[in-house]
């Protein structure tokens, strides 16, 4: 049975782990992650690979990235939470390591783990939403990951859709994610806290009485006892998530969507009001057929899964 390593590098942590061919994680390492200096990131990364190896017989490495990976998956164009511009990080990984590595971003590789061996596997046509501090995701089209022509497809988070609306940390205003993520969801709450203190007691009591301190799990707890403000908060970010959802569905036409990320832990406080916002919003509701939305399965697992899968497929 062909075992491949993948790859998961984040902000603070580079986790890495031997995969099979049914997507079994069989052994997982993990290191912290120096994100301020390239060098000693792929020293990282090349330390969790050899210990993998000295106990698995792997024939490939898969690494996902937070940024833009170029066409070839061997270049990372941009990541800006890993000082990493133009990074040659396919040969500098394969010149350590002497197995062949494929680069993909790190969204794309949970998206294409859910897709094979989570929530979406047996569908052909998936958009998978990851809806964390940003909202990011990967679209497969018919089987496939869809990278388009510059391999920087499915930033699904940056599409514009509020004109004039909140400045994002990509420099444009009125993104997505800026509304529909678990950022925003601390915004909402925040705000609501400040301005109706009453009605979001539960989460000022988890925050010690401070609006600015309210987490998502703060929100998400609060919600599920019943917060007025905290069910709001939600209300709204679902809503956002179900629009954007249905304008994903005229242009790609999915069979299902997937909702992974932190905030997915929430279930059906997220997944309710956007199933409600997709079918409202879904041109010609009625009169043809639409997505399932699913919730995803794999976890954080995922990353590493699909980075490994996709190391699979080198062509």
């Amino acid at each position: 049975m062909a075992l491949t390593i993948g790859v998961d590098i984040g902000g603070t942590t580079v986790a890495a782990g031997v995969v099979d061919e049914q997507g079994a994680m069989l052994a997982t390492v993990r290191h912290d992650t120096p994100s301020d200096d390239p060098r000693r990131i792929e020293d990282v990364i090349a330390d969790v690979v050899r210990e993998l190896m000295a106990s698995h017989d792997v024939e490939a490495v898969g690494i996902g990235a937070a940024g833009f990976v170029d066409a070839q998956r061997s270049t990372v164009l941009f990541a800006p939470n890993l000082a990493w511009r133009d990074e040659p990080l396919r040969a500098a990984i394969e010149g350590r390591c002497g197995l062949p590595v494929v680069i993909e971003n790190d969204a794309n590789a949970a998206a294409w783990a859910e897709a094979r061996f989570g929530a979406g596997r047996g569908e052909h046509h998936v958009v998978i939403l990851t809806i964390g501090t940003g909202l990011g995701g990967g679209i497969v089209h018919d089987g496939r990951l869809l990278r388009g022509r510059f391999g920087i497809a499915a930033e699904i988070g940056h599409i514009n859709i509020v004109p004039h609306g909140r400045r994002c940390g990509c420099g444009l205003e009125g993104c997505w994610e800026q509304y529909a993520s678990g950022g925003a969801l601390v915004l909402e709450a925040r705000e609501l806290a400040k301005a109706a203190p009453a009605l979001a007691a539960d989460m000022l009591r988890l925050a010690g009485g401070e609006p600015d301190m309210i987490t998502g799990p703060d929100v998400t707890e609060a919600a599920r006892k019943g917060d007025v403000a905290a069910l709001k908060c939600f209300d709204l970010i679902g809503t956002w998530l179900g629009r954007g959802m249905a304008q994903l569905s005229a242009v790609l036409d999915p069979g299902m969507f997937v909702l992974g990320g932190g905030v997915s832990a929430a279930g059906e406080l997220v997944r309710e009001p956007a199933w409600h916002a997709f079918l409202q919003h879904l041109t010609a509701r009625g009169h043809r057929p639409h997505a399932e939305l699913r919730m995803a399965e794999l976890g954080a697992e995922a990353g590493i899964v699909g980075a490994a899968d996709l190391a699979r497929d080198r062509e």
